[in-house]
């Protein structure tokens, strides 16, 4: 077998026993897990950082979005290369390692700049796990699996959501948010030295004249992905929904605690009478946040890929279906949680929100582990999120912040973060319509 032939016809590792195979893709759900802690623990400390270091909302719209966003797209490429011939595990360990490190960092930051140059670190870390990541899983499982498989490894966002808006609101209520950051930096570390030691890398069992992969030269690669017009749909979907997405998610918290923090402690003063518990706002906030997006999140990741694989069988195009049908609901779910005054009433409609916002993430990166030849993975995850991230997660919480600045300087503070959050839940229409738009392609621009 040739080094060229082993670049573009790699199958799922064949020498890998299926406990083996379920080890790693735990562990790499772990390591996913972890990513989203750290990335999004920012969101439930917004308000305590804001007090203390006397904040705009564009400022935290920065910090949650735009400086982790600068070099974690524009790195994702290059580190993309390394995996298409590199050993994927060492780079993931890598990653790991570092990010939590600059999460730990975020702790002792004394003002605006150091902590957003602390996120900037968190940024560089986590630009080497998606892409290496998900070429990993390619090579773990067929086509006919990818989607779920996809979906399991999505599964760490609303874990990881679940975990950080907990713990950091419960760390924060009793020990400050500096706290918080060294508390959930630190497990990210170890992650990262057990991935290196035990995950497989396919790649080391192939022949020893073909271990090292003919990767396509980065020319090629982009002229592979300007073929496929469902990639250049997806892509734009995905940026769509990110800057959604994360822009909601950057002010959630934000919203809660500037428009009902009387019912927040109200209702945490019940639980705390009931269980004996001492959760203040912040803290029960987090707590019942992370419940939501870790259960409905959850659901909604397994609930695309599962729906997706199944229905695809019989039509391909469900992978494009699928999320275009929940991004199109998306917007009406947003005005109906945040236009309630009634907390319960927003908590429980907000799950529905979750739910829908998470059903395509399965599906696209199945979709786009599927469009191109094996040599050519990690670079086309690296350029879909290049443009998701820039786009959704450097410019959408800036974006909602300065809107709610805007907004808050004649609706006041709550108000404001109320109708900046629905007013850029309207793109998730652009990302249902550029879905759309993918399915006439998809039947033949699938090749594995």
């Amino acid at each position: 077998m040739t080094n060229e032939a082993v670049a573009t016809s790699l199958p799922s590792q064949p020498g890998l026993a299926t406990w083996h195979r379920r080890y790693a893709m735990t562990v790499l759900f772990l390591v996913f897990t972890f990513n989203f802690v750290d990335r999004q623990i920012v969101n439930i400390l917004a308000e305590p950082i804001k007090r203390e270091l006397d904040l705009a909302d564009w400022q935290l719209g920065s910090l949650t979005g735009l400086s982790f966003a600068i070099f974690y797209a524009t790195l994702a490429i290059p580190i993309a290369r390394w995996a298409e011939v590199g050993n994927r595990v060492n780079i993931i360990a890598l990653s790991a390692i570092v990010w939590s490190f600059f999460t730990v960092i975020c702790g002792m930051a004394q003002n605006f700049v150091q902590l957003f140059l602390a996120r900037v670190g968190v940024g560089v870390g986590e630009a080497g796990c998606t892409p290496a990541s998900q070429s990993l899983i390619s090579d773990y499982t067929p086509r006919e699996k990818r989607a779920s498989a996809m979906a399991t490894l999505s599964l760490g966002i609303p874990v990881g959501s679940l975990i950080g808006m907990a713990v950091g609101g419960i760390v924060a209520d009793s020990m400050g948010w500096r706290a918080a950051f060294a508390l959930v930096g630190v497990p990210g570390i170890l992650l990262g030295i057990l991935t290196y030691f035990t995950l497989p890398e396919p790649r080391l069992a192939l022949p020893a004249d073909s271990k090292t992969p003919v990767a396509a030269t980065l020319g090629e690669a982009l002229a592979e992905l300007r073929q496929k017009r469902t990639y250049v749909w997806f892509t734009a979907a995905m940026a769509a929904m990110s800057f959604a997405g994360f822009g909601h998610l950057a002010f959630q918290s934000s919203f809660f605690l500037r428009n009902h923090a009387a019912g927040l402690n109200a209702l945490a003063s019940q639980l705390n009478d009931a269980t004996g518990l001492e959760l203040g706002a912040t803290g029960f906030l987090g707590t019942v946040l992370g419940l939501i997006l870790g259960i409905f999140g959850g659901a909604g990741t397994w609930l695309g890929g599962w729906l997706a694989d199944r229905a695809a069988r019989k039509d391909v195009t469900a992978y494009a279906t699928i999320p275009a049908v929940a991004a199109l609901c998306m917007p009406f779910a947003i005005f109906a949680t945040y236009t309630s005054s009634d907390i319960v009433v927003v908590l429980c409609v907000l799950g529905v929100s979750m739910l829908l916002q998470a059903i395509y993430a399965g599906p696209t990166f199945a979709t786009v582990q599927s469009l191109v030849q094996p040599r050519t993975r990690a670079t086309a995850t690296a350029v879909f999120l290049l443009f998701a991230n820039l786009i959704g997660l450097g410019l959408g919480p800036l974006t909602v912040g300065a809107l709610s600045d805007l907004f808050g300087n004649s609706l006041g503070a709550g108000d404001g973060v109320r109708w900046a959050i629905i007013t850029a839940s309207l793109v998730y229409f652009l990302g249902g319509a550029a879905f759309l738009m993918a399915r006439r392609t998809i039947k033949q621009d699938i090749v594995s």
